[in-house]
């Protein structure tokens, strides 16, 4: 008999998991450390691939309530320099290999996929702790707890899962985005949105810029980078919305005005978005009744791949163990043979993505790519 499934998450690849489970009648919880569904936003688009995020859903049984909230036009891309002339661009050609949509979209489409009480809001976890025989027992900040057959840390960075079977953590990346909003921009922000334009704006010199989206209902969705410690940002506490803005937006001195615009005149609180990494290749050795999936196993810097990886883990991990029913061992063995491979490979094509659009040819050496 197949054990029941404790998943910790209630992101895009531990709902995934859990989707992909109750299709074979897997018996699955999902313990959430958020109140509800709509306690914060959900971040901004994502692109789900082919060949990971969009299998995920294939084998989630969802294509028809994904394509349902695709953002069409929204997979245009241009690159800028800092005077805000536009250097190459590639058109949204309409294709499904990559579409846009908004990651609570997504994340809502999984939640309504699944029976009420599949998730358990408002359950932090405090501690994870073996229990012996292969199971683990989960203590929750309200001073409850449960007991595990098969443990599943889909918890992200900071994953309160991962001691169970590493020692490692992450360590900052060096790089820190700065999350911005800018709302009913064609009537407020014009000259904003017509450089941003239909789909993602990069606007770039070696290791600063805007990382721009437009977005459904007249809003561009901002990432701001720049590169400073840590321990910079630290100074600057986030605390006061203006104060930050203003001190963001000076480090793009001489920028044009419709770029600094995206921070200077943000309609949100700027918020601190630092970006910290595992090893690369990051694996454990084979721990009875526990696993991982998505950031909480192999967290890297963000070169585009790292919700569809955390939706494909959990699809893959599904299949191996309704495909090994009474025996937990070798559905996580057989999941983690081929996770291990495929996370360390998209780790390391991450930081060439990266250097790729921060290194020293920016914002060239992407204006070449798109330029063909």
């Amino acid at each position: 008999m197949t054990a029941s499934v404790t998943i910790v998450g209630a992101g895009l690849g531990g709902l995934t998991l859990a989707r992909v489970l109750q299709l074979h009648h897997v018996p699955v919880t999902v313990y959430e450390a958020e109140a509800s569904a709509t306690t914060r936003t959900q971040g901004g688009q994502l692109d789900l691939h082919e060949h990971n995020g969009q299998l995920a859903i294939q084998l989630a049984g969802l294509e028809k309530e994904y394509r349902s909230i695709l953002h069409h036009g929204g997979a245009a891309q241009r690159v800028a320099d800092r005077h805000a002339v536009i250097l190459g661009e590639v058109p949204d050609d309409g294709s499904m290999a990559k579409p846009e949509a908004l990651r609570g979209d997504i994340r809502r489409v999984l939640l309504d996929s699944l029976p009420a009480g599949t998730v358990q809001w408002g359950k932090k976890v405090a501690a994870a702790t073996v229990a012996g025989d292969g199971r683990h027992e989960l203590t929750f900040a309200d001073g409850s707890a449960v007991a595990t057959e098969l443990l599943v840390g889909a918890d992200g960075t900071w994953s309160r899962v991962r001691p169970l079977v590493s020692g490692q953590e992450p360590a900052y990346a060096g790089m820190t985005y700065i999350d911005t909003y800018l709302q009913d921009v064609d009537r407020r922000h014009p000259a904003s949105a017509a450089v941003v334009g239909d789909g993602a704006l990069y606007a770039l010199e070696p290791g600063k810029g805007f990382l721009a989206h437009r977005e459904a209902g007249h809003v561009i969705h901002s990432y701001v980078v720049v590169p400073r410690p840590a321990e910079w940002f630290d100074r600057i506490g986030f605390t006061d919305a203006d104060a930050t803005r203003a001190v963001i937006a000076a480090e793009f001195d001489g920028w044009a005005p419709e770029l600094t615009a995206l921070i200077a005149h943000s309609d949100t609180a700027p918020v601190l978005r630092s970006i910290y990494q595992l090893p690369t290749g990051h694996r454990w050795p084979r721990v009875p009744g526990v696993t991982l999936i998505g950031d909480a196993g192999h967290v890297t810097v963000p070169g585009g791949e790292g919700a569809n990886l955390a939706m494909l883990d959990g699809a893959e991990l599904a299949q191996a163990i309704a495909a090994h029913p009474g025996d937990t061992e070798a559905a996580l063995a057989a999941y983690e043979t081929v996770m291990f491979p495929r996370s360390h490979a998209e780790a390391i094509a991450a930081r060439e993505t990266v250097e790729l659009i921060f290194g020293a040819g920016a914002p060239h050496a992407l204006a070449d790519l798109f330029n063909g």
